[in-house]
């Protein structure tokens, strides 16, 4: 069975020139439990960031995370030195492990960008960045991140892997699906349609029993798939990705 999970059940942790909307992927399971992940998925923050923003110089220890702009151009510096523009072309993946320090800065017009943590194997890895350059506006599934082994363009510390697509109203697709992997899709921007569910802008849906079936763009839209083993093994040390309650 499809379950959704709707906009009303997302928190606000900042509101302001720096707004979240914090997706609790696990919530779409409805069930009660001390933990809000979706196994090593740990949580969704859809952010907007007013031009002229910056975020100080900040530590996360144990997150995995990918950053993924929809709009606009943040600046990340980090302590190695680093300096990248992050763009809807351009994805950063974060392993941060031991210990990682980073920055965000907007200069230009609002950026609008998920920033995905993720849980990973095993606590204090050594820490690492990863940069890849993509289409833009993909109609069909990109595969953007995957474990180690895989031959995904940037790899995670983890058993996810982490698709998106931008069709354009009326496009149909087929959902990849993993054997042994739970499929999580979040609609960033738009509107879809999957069996006789609508499924619109920070709502998002799986089916713990089956594949999901073809999805069909209502409107241009920005979708992100998850594919997520539930079971794997994973380190709850992490700044962001740890949190439970």
């Amino acid at each position: 069975m499809i379950q959704k999970l709707t906009s009303d059940k997302h928190t606000q942790p900042f509101k302001g020139p720096f707004s979240i909307t914090r997706i609790h992927p696990g919530d779409i399971l409805q069930e009660k439990t001390d933990d809000f992940a979706f196994g090593t998925l740990s949580n969704i923050d859809h952010a907007v960031m007013k031009k002229r923003l910056k975020i100080k110089m900040h530590e996360h220890v144990n997150d995995e995370i990918l950053s993924y702009v929809r709009k606009g151009t943040m600046y990340h510096r980090d302590s190695a030195g680093i300096e990248v523009a992050i763009t809807p072309g351009n994805l950063m993946m974060m392993n941060a492990g031991e210990s990682f320090w980073h920055e965000e800065t907007v200069d230009e017009d609002e950026v609008e960008m998920l920033q995905i943590f993720v849980r990973p194997k095993e606590t204090d890895l050594n820490p690492d960045i990863q940069f890849h350059e993509k289409p833009v506006q993909n109609r069909d599934w990109y595969l953007m991140v995957g474990p180690e082994n895989s031959e995904a363009p940037l790899h995670v510390r983890q058993n996810v892997f982490m698709f998106d697509a931008h069709p354009r109203k009326g496009d149909t697709l087929e959902v990849p699906v993993y054997d042994g992997y739970k499929q999580f899709l979040y609609v960033m921007y738009g509107e879809i349609s999957i069996g006789e569910m609508e499924v619109e802008k920070f709502e998002a849906v799986t089916d713990m029993d089956e594949a999901l079936p073809i999805i069909s763009a209502n409107e241009d839209a920005t979708i992100v798939l998850f594919l997520v083993d539930i079971d794997a093994p994973m380190s709850l040390a992490g700044t962001i990705s740890g949190m439970t309650t």
